[in-house]
Protein backbone atom coordinates (compact mmCIF):
# COMPACT_ATOMS: atom_id res chain seq x y z
CA UNK A 1 0.00 0.00 0.00
CA UNK A 2 1.30 3.43 -0.95
CA UNK A 3 1.17 5.70 2.14
CA UNK A 4 1.29 8.75 -0.14
CA UNK A 5 -1.54 7.77 -2.50
CA UNK A 6 -3.58 10.87 -1.63
CA UNK A 7 -0.60 13.13 -2.28
CA UNK A 8 0.17 11.39 -5.58
CA UNK A 9 -3.25 12.46 -6.80
CA UNK A 10 -2.16 16.09 -6.41
CA UNK A 11 0.54 15.73 -9.06
CA UNK A 12 -0.11 16.24 -12.76
CA UNK A 13 1.67 13.36 -14.50
CA UNK A 14 1.26 12.27 -18.14
CA UNK A 15 -0.96 9.22 -18.47
CA UNK A 16 1.05 6.02 -18.87
CA UNK A 17 4.39 7.58 -17.97
CA UNK A 18 6.62 6.21 -15.20
CA UNK A 19 8.59 9.25 -14.08
CA UNK A 20 11.94 8.45 -12.48
CA UNK A 21 13.58 11.83 -13.02
CA UNK A 22 12.31 13.92 -10.12
CA UNK A 23 15.94 14.21 -9.03
CA UNK A 24 16.40 16.41 -12.10
CA UNK A 25 13.02 18.14 -12.50
CA UNK A 26 9.96 17.55 -10.36
CA UNK A 27 6.52 17.32 -12.03
CA UNK A 28 3.73 19.88 -11.91
CA UNK A 29 1.61 20.03 -8.79
CA UNK A 30 -2.05 20.69 -9.53
CA UNK A 31 -3.06 24.19 -8.59
CA UNK A 32 0.12 26.02 -9.48
CA UNK A 33 -1.45 27.15 -12.74
CA UNK A 34 -4.15 28.90 -10.71
CA UNK A 35 -1.48 30.57 -8.62
CA UNK A 36 0.29 31.81 -11.73
CA UNK A 37 -3.00 33.08 -13.17
CA UNK A 38 -3.85 34.87 -9.93
CA UNK A 39 -0.46 36.57 -9.72
CA UNK A 40 -0.58 37.61 -13.37
CA UNK A 41 -4.22 38.63 -13.62
CA UNK A 42 -5.36 39.74 -10.18
CA UNK A 43 -2.10 41.00 -8.69
CA UNK A 44 0.12 42.18 -11.53
CA UNK A 45 -2.84 42.83 -13.83
CA UNK A 46 -4.99 44.80 -11.38
CA UNK A 47 -2.66 46.08 -8.68
CA UNK A 48 0.40 46.62 -10.88
CA UNK A 49 3.20 48.20 -8.82
CA UNK A 50 0.92 48.27 -5.80
CA UNK A 51 1.14 44.48 -5.53
CA UNK A 52 4.59 44.75 -3.93
CA UNK A 53 2.76 45.88 -0.82
CA UNK A 54 -0.84 44.89 -1.54
CA UNK A 55 -0.01 41.27 -2.42
CA UNK A 56 3.08 41.18 -0.19
CA UNK A 57 5.43 40.34 -3.04
CA UNK A 58 8.24 42.02 -1.16
CA UNK A 59 8.31 39.35 1.55
CA UNK A 60 8.12 36.31 -0.73
CA UNK A 61 11.84 35.41 -0.35
CA UNK A 62 11.67 35.08 3.44
CA UNK A 63 8.15 33.63 3.47
CA UNK A 64 9.09 30.83 1.08
CA UNK A 65 12.36 30.40 2.96
CA UNK A 66 10.37 29.60 6.07
CA UNK A 67 8.52 26.89 4.14
CA UNK A 68 11.83 25.28 3.15
CA UNK A 69 13.43 25.59 6.59
CA UNK A 70 11.69 22.57 8.21
CA UNK A 71 12.55 20.40 5.20
CA UNK A 72 16.26 20.91 5.87
CA UNK A 73 16.15 21.02 9.67
CA UNK A 74 16.69 24.78 9.86
CA UNK A 75 15.32 27.37 12.25
CA UNK A 76 12.65 29.84 11.08
CA UNK A 77 14.22 32.95 9.62
CA UNK A 78 17.47 31.22 8.63
CA UNK A 79 16.63 30.45 4.97
CA UNK A 80 16.33 32.99 2.16
CA UNK A 81 15.02 32.21 -1.34
CA UNK A 82 15.98 34.00 -4.53
CA UNK A 83 18.35 34.17 -7.48
CA UNK A 84 19.86 30.87 -8.65
CA UNK A 85 21.76 28.12 -6.85
CA UNK A 86 24.93 29.32 -8.58
CA UNK A 87 24.53 32.77 -7.01
CA UNK A 88 23.97 31.19 -3.61
CA UNK A 89 27.15 29.13 -3.94
CA UNK A 90 29.08 32.30 -4.74
CA UNK A 91 27.60 34.10 -1.74
CA UNK A 92 28.46 31.27 0.63
CA UNK A 93 32.02 30.68 -0.59
CA UNK A 94 32.83 34.40 -0.62
CA UNK A 95 31.41 34.86 2.88
CA UNK A 96 33.33 31.84 4.19
CA UNK A 97 36.60 33.20 2.83
CA UNK A 98 35.98 36.51 4.57
CA UNK A 99 35.42 34.59 7.80
CA UNK A 100 38.82 32.88 7.45
CA UNK A 101 41.00 35.59 5.83
CA UNK A 102 44.25 33.91 6.82
CA UNK A 103 43.40 30.69 4.95
CA UNK A 104 43.59 30.10 1.21
CA UNK A 105 42.11 26.65 0.47
CA UNK A 106 38.58 25.57 -0.41
CA UNK A 107 38.38 21.78 -0.13
CA UNK A 108 35.94 19.88 -2.31
CA UNK A 109 35.68 16.50 -4.02
CA UNK A 110 35.86 15.23 -7.56
CA UNK A 111 32.22 14.14 -7.44
CA UNK A 112 30.93 17.62 -6.70
CA UNK A 113 28.51 19.22 -9.13
CA UNK A 114 30.44 21.22 -11.74
CA UNK A 115 28.61 24.51 -11.08
CA UNK A 116 29.90 24.57 -7.51
CA UNK A 117 33.44 24.03 -8.76
CA UNK A 118 33.16 26.53 -11.61
CA UNK A 119 31.76 29.26 -9.36
CA UNK A 120 34.45 28.64 -6.76
CA UNK A 121 37.27 28.52 -9.31
CA UNK A 122 36.11 31.76 -10.88
CA UNK A 123 35.96 33.50 -7.53
CA UNK A 124 39.36 32.27 -6.40
CA UNK A 125 41.01 33.23 -9.68
CA UNK A 126 40.07 36.83 -9.00
CA UNK A 127 41.42 36.84 -5.47
CA UNK A 128 45.03 35.99 -6.28
CA UNK A 129 47.36 33.15 -7.18
CA UNK A 130 47.75 31.93 -3.63
CA UNK A 131 44.14 30.73 -3.40
CA UNK A 132 43.40 27.10 -4.22
CA UNK A 133 40.42 24.91 -4.92
CA UNK A 134 41.69 21.53 -3.73
CA UNK A 135 39.88 18.51 -5.15
CA UNK A 136 40.23 15.03 -3.67
CA UNK A 137 38.34 11.77 -4.00
CA UNK A 138 35.06 11.78 -2.03
CA UNK A 139 36.38 9.20 0.43
CA UNK A 140 39.48 11.33 1.10
CA UNK A 141 37.72 14.46 2.35
CA UNK A 142 38.08 13.75 6.07
CA UNK A 143 41.80 13.03 5.82
CA UNK A 144 42.38 16.15 3.70
CA UNK A 145 41.03 18.60 6.24
CA UNK A 146 43.78 20.64 7.87
CA UNK A 147 44.44 24.16 9.11
CA UNK A 148 45.04 25.50 5.58
CA UNK A 149 41.36 24.92 4.70
CA UNK A 150 39.07 27.92 4.97
CA UNK A 151 35.96 25.98 3.97
CA UNK A 152 34.85 22.52 2.98
CA UNK A 153 32.46 22.68 0.01
CA UNK A 154 30.48 19.50 -0.62
CA UNK A 155 27.29 18.33 -2.29
CA UNK A 156 25.68 15.94 0.16
CA UNK A 157 24.51 13.54 -2.58
CA UNK A 158 26.69 12.93 -5.65
CA UNK A 159 24.66 13.89 -8.70
CA UNK A 160 25.98 10.98 -10.76
CA UNK A 161 26.18 8.02 -8.41
CA UNK A 162 23.90 9.03 -5.54
CA UNK A 163 26.76 8.51 -3.06
CA UNK A 164 25.91 10.32 0.17
CA UNK A 165 28.35 12.09 2.45
CA UNK A 166 27.93 11.96 6.23
CA UNK A 167 27.00 15.60 6.84
CA UNK A 168 27.24 15.58 10.62
CA UNK A 169 30.55 13.72 10.74
CA UNK A 170 32.31 15.78 8.06
CA UNK A 171 31.00 19.05 9.46
CA UNK A 172 32.41 18.08 12.84
CA UNK A 173 35.74 17.18 11.24
CA UNK A 174 35.86 20.52 9.43
CA UNK A 175 35.13 22.46 12.60
CA UNK A 176 37.84 20.53 14.44
CA UNK A 177 40.47 22.15 12.20
CA UNK A 178 38.80 25.55 12.20
CA UNK A 179 37.23 25.28 8.73
CA UNK A 180 33.67 26.20 7.81
CA UNK A 181 31.24 23.62 6.39
CA UNK A 182 29.33 24.48 3.20
CA UNK A 183 26.76 21.99 1.88
CA UNK A 184 24.90 21.82 -1.44
CA UNK A 185 21.48 20.27 -0.82
CA UNK A 186 20.29 20.14 -4.44
CA UNK A 187 19.82 16.35 -4.24
CA UNK A 188 18.89 16.28 -0.55
CA UNK A 189 16.10 18.76 0.18
CA UNK A 190 12.79 16.91 -0.13
CA UNK A 191 14.50 13.56 -0.71
CA UNK A 192 15.17 12.61 2.92
CA UNK A 193 15.47 14.28 6.34
CA UNK A 194 18.24 16.88 6.47
CA UNK A 195 19.45 18.42 9.73
CA UNK A 196 21.55 21.50 9.03
CA UNK A 197 21.01 23.02 12.47
CA UNK A 198 21.61 19.82 14.42
CA UNK A 199 24.71 19.11 12.32
CA UNK A 200 25.99 22.65 12.96
CA UNK A 201 26.32 23.40 9.26
CA UNK A 202 27.59 26.92 8.54
CA UNK A 203 26.11 27.45 5.07
CA UNK A 204 23.75 25.35 2.97
CA UNK A 205 22.17 26.05 -0.39
CA UNK A 206 20.10 24.25 -2.95
CA UNK A 207 17.69 24.44 -5.86
CA UNK A 208 13.93 24.04 -5.70
CA UNK A 209 13.09 22.46 -9.06
CA UNK A 210 14.05 18.87 -8.19
CA UNK A 211 12.43 17.16 -5.20
CA UNK A 212 10.69 20.41 -4.17
CA UNK A 213 8.81 20.59 -7.51
CA UNK A 214 9.10 24.34 -7.96
CA UNK A 215 9.27 24.21 -11.77
CA UNK A 216 12.05 24.68 -14.33
CA UNK A 217 14.36 27.51 -13.30
CA UNK A 218 12.72 27.87 -9.89
CA UNK A 219 14.86 30.01 -7.55
CA UNK A 220 17.58 28.75 -5.26
CA UNK A 221 17.80 29.06 -1.49
CA UNK A 222 20.53 29.69 1.07
CA UNK A 223 20.79 28.84 4.75
CA UNK A 224 23.23 30.59 7.06
CA UNK A 225 23.75 29.46 10.63
CA UNK A 226 22.16 31.96 13.04
CA UNK A 227 25.50 31.97 14.87
CA UNK A 228 27.17 33.44 11.77
CA UNK A 229 24.61 35.52 9.96
CA UNK A 230 25.22 38.86 11.67
CA UNK A 231 28.96 38.55 10.98
CA UNK A 232 28.53 38.00 7.26
CA UNK A 233 29.83 40.68 4.93
CA UNK A 234 27.95 40.07 1.66
CA UNK A 235 30.06 39.83 -1.49
CA UNK A 236 27.03 40.57 -3.69
CA UNK A 237 25.58 43.79 -2.31
CA UNK A 238 22.32 43.99 -4.22
CA UNK A 239 19.73 46.58 -3.41
CA UNK A 240 17.31 44.04 -1.95
CA UNK A 241 19.95 43.09 0.62
CA UNK A 242 20.21 46.69 1.82
CA UNK A 243 18.99 47.62 5.26
CA UNK A 244 16.59 50.15 3.68
CA UNK A 245 16.35 49.50 -0.08
CA UNK A 246 13.85 52.27 -0.73
CA UNK A 247 16.04 54.82 0.95
CA UNK A 248 18.13 54.59 -2.24
CA UNK A 249 21.32 55.48 -0.43
CA UNK A 250 24.55 55.40 -2.44
CA UNK A 251 26.24 53.61 0.50
CA UNK A 252 25.48 49.96 1.21
CA UNK A 253 24.35 48.87 4.66
CA UNK A 254 23.52 45.19 5.13
CA UNK A 255 20.02 44.19 6.16
CA UNK A 256 19.73 42.24 9.38
CA UNK A 257 19.72 38.46 9.52
CA UNK A 258 19.26 36.49 6.32
CA UNK A 259 17.86 39.60 4.68
CA UNK A 260 21.45 40.42 3.79
CA UNK A 261 21.55 37.33 1.57
CA UNK A 262 19.01 38.88 -0.78
CA UNK A 263 20.51 40.29 -3.96
CA UNK A 264 18.18 41.34 -6.76
CA UNK A 265 14.46 41.75 -7.30
CA UNK A 266 12.75 38.38 -6.70
CA UNK A 267 11.12 36.53 -9.62
CA UNK A 268 7.58 36.95 -8.28
CA UNK A 269 5.70 34.59 -10.60
CA UNK A 270 8.21 31.74 -10.22
CA UNK A 271 8.46 32.26 -6.49
CA UNK A 272 4.67 32.30 -6.09
CA UNK A 273 4.44 28.99 -7.94
CA UNK A 274 7.10 27.59 -5.61
CA UNK A 275 5.18 28.83 -2.58
CA UNK A 276 2.12 26.88 -3.73
CA UNK A 277 4.16 23.79 -4.64
CA UNK A 278 5.70 23.68 -1.16
CA UNK A 279 2.27 23.45 0.45
CA UNK A 280 2.24 19.77 -0.51
CA UNK A 281 4.83 19.11 2.24
CA UNK A 282 2.54 20.19 5.05
CA UNK A 283 2.07 17.17 7.31
CA UNK A 284 4.46 14.96 5.32
CA UNK A 285 6.75 12.82 7.47
CA UNK A 286 10.21 12.95 5.88
CA UNK A 287 11.27 9.84 7.77
CA UNK A 288 8.46 7.97 6.02
CA UNK A 289 9.50 9.50 2.69
CA UNK A 290 12.97 8.12 3.27
CA UNK A 291 11.65 4.70 4.29
CA UNK A 292 9.59 4.45 1.10
CA UNK A 293 12.43 5.76 -1.03
CA UNK A 294 14.69 2.98 0.22
CA UNK A 295 11.96 0.40 -0.37
CA UNK A 296 11.48 1.55 -3.96
CA UNK A 297 15.17 1.85 -4.81
CA UNK A 298 16.04 -1.53 -3.28
CA UNK A 299 13.23 -3.18 -5.23
CA UNK A 300 14.47 -1.55 -8.44
CA UNK A 301 18.06 -2.66 -7.93
CA UNK A 302 17.05 -6.22 -7.07
CA UNK A 303 14.79 -6.52 -10.11
CA UNK A 304 17.26 -5.01 -12.58
CA UNK A 305 20.13 -7.19 -11.38
CA UNK A 306 18.03 -10.34 -11.40
CA UNK A 307 16.83 -9.72 -14.96
CA UNK A 308 19.86 -8.12 -16.60
CA UNK A 309 23.58 -8.82 -16.09
CA UNK A 310 24.80 -6.14 -18.52
CA UNK A 311 24.07 -3.20 -16.25
CA UNK A 312 26.58 -2.33 -13.52
CA UNK A 313 25.40 -0.69 -10.32
CA UNK A 314 27.55 2.39 -9.66
CA UNK A 315 25.57 3.67 -6.67
CA UNK A 316 26.53 2.44 -3.20
CA UNK A 317 24.83 -0.86 -2.51
CA UNK A 318 24.12 0.10 1.09
CA UNK A 319 21.07 2.42 1.03
CA UNK A 320 22.42 4.27 4.07
CA UNK A 321 25.27 5.49 1.86
CA UNK A 322 23.19 6.90 -0.97
CA UNK A 323 20.51 9.51 -1.50
CA UNK A 324 17.21 8.93 -3.28
CA UNK A 325 18.62 7.94 -6.65
CA UNK A 326 20.15 4.85 -8.22
CA UNK A 327 22.61 4.82 -11.10
CA UNK A 328 23.79 2.06 -13.41
CA UNK A 329 26.45 2.16 -16.10
CA UNK A 330 26.33 0.76 -19.63
CA UNK A 331 28.74 1.44 -22.53
CA UNK A 332 25.78 2.75 -24.55
CA UNK A 333 24.05 4.42 -21.65
CA UNK A 334 22.72 7.34 -23.65
CA UNK A 335 21.03 5.14 -26.22
CA UNK A 336 19.67 2.85 -23.51
CA UNK A 337 18.06 5.81 -21.76
CA UNK A 338 16.56 7.15 -24.99
CA UNK A 339 15.07 3.73 -25.73
CA UNK A 340 13.66 3.65 -22.21
CA UNK A 341 12.12 7.10 -22.57
CA UNK A 342 10.62 5.94 -25.87
CA UNK A 343 8.67 3.41 -23.82
CA UNK A 344 7.44 6.11 -21.39
CA UNK A 345 9.90 5.35 -18.59
CA UNK A 346 11.79 8.57 -17.90
CA UNK A 347 15.18 8.79 -16.25
CA UNK A 348 18.28 10.58 -17.54
CA UNK A 349 21.89 10.15 -18.62
CA UNK A 350 25.15 11.54 -17.27
CA UNK A 351 28.58 11.26 -18.83
CA UNK A 352 30.37 9.07 -19.49
CA UNK A 353 28.03 6.07 -19.29
CA UNK A 354 25.62 6.55 -16.38
CA UNK A 355 21.85 6.16 -16.45
CA UNK A 356 20.14 7.70 -13.41
CA UNK A 357 16.83 7.03 -11.72
CA UNK A 358 15.23 9.11 -8.98
CA UNK A 359 12.85 7.60 -6.45
CA UNK A 360 10.20 10.03 -5.27
CA UNK A 361 7.61 8.28 -3.10
CA UNK A 362 5.15 11.17 -3.17
CA UNK A 363 4.15 10.16 -6.70
CA UNK A 364 5.84 6.82 -7.40
CA UNK A 365 4.45 3.36 -6.61
CA UNK A 366 6.20 0.01 -6.13
CA UNK A 367 4.31 -1.45 -9.09
CA UNK A 368 5.63 1.28 -11.35
CA UNK A 369 9.18 0.68 -10.17
CA UNK A 370 9.00 -3.03 -10.94
CA UNK A 371 7.49 -2.33 -14.35
CA UNK A 372 10.23 0.19 -15.13
CA UNK A 373 12.93 -2.31 -14.15
CA UNK A 374 11.41 -4.96 -16.41
CA UNK A 375 11.26 -2.59 -19.38
CA UNK A 376 14.86 -1.52 -18.80
CA UNK A 377 16.06 -5.11 -18.62
CA UNK A 378 14.24 -6.02 -21.81
CA UNK A 379 15.78 -3.07 -23.68
CA UNK A 380 19.29 -4.08 -22.65
CA UNK A 381 18.85 -7.83 -23.07
CA UNK A 382 17.29 -7.47 -26.52
CA UNK A 383 19.65 -4.69 -27.66
CA UNK A 384 16.63 -2.67 -28.74
CA UNK A 385 18.60 0.46 -27.88
CA UNK A 386 20.82 -0.19 -30.91
CA UNK A 387 19.02 2.16 -33.29
CA UNK A 388 20.25 5.38 -34.86
CA UNK A 389 17.37 7.42 -33.47
CA UNK A 390 18.40 6.55 -29.91
CA UNK A 391 22.02 7.61 -30.49
CA UNK A 392 21.26 11.09 -31.80
CA UNK A 393 22.06 13.38 -28.87
CA UNK A 394 20.07 16.45 -27.92
CA UNK A 395 21.56 19.43 -26.13
CA UNK A 396 20.10 18.22 -22.82
CA UNK A 397 20.85 14.66 -21.74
Amino acid sequence: MNPFANIKARFQLPSGMIYLDGNSLGPVIKGVEKTAARVIEAEWGQKLIGAWNGADWINLPSRVGDQIAPLIGAQPGSVMVGDSLSIKVYQAVAAALRQRPERRVILSDTGNFPTDLYITSGLLSRLGNDYELKLVAPAAIADSLDESVAAMLLTEVDYRTGRRHDMAELTSRAHAVGALALWDLAHSAGAFPVQVSESRVDFAFGCTYKYLNGGPGAPGFIYVSPDLIDEIDPALCGWMGHEAPFEFSTAYRSAGGTGRMRVGTPPVIAMSILETALEIWQGVNLELVREQSVLLSEAFIERVESECSDLLLVSPRNPDQRGSQVSFSHPQGYAVMQALIDQAVVGDFREPDIIRFGFTPLYLDLEEVIQAADILAAIVNENSWDQARFKNRGLVT
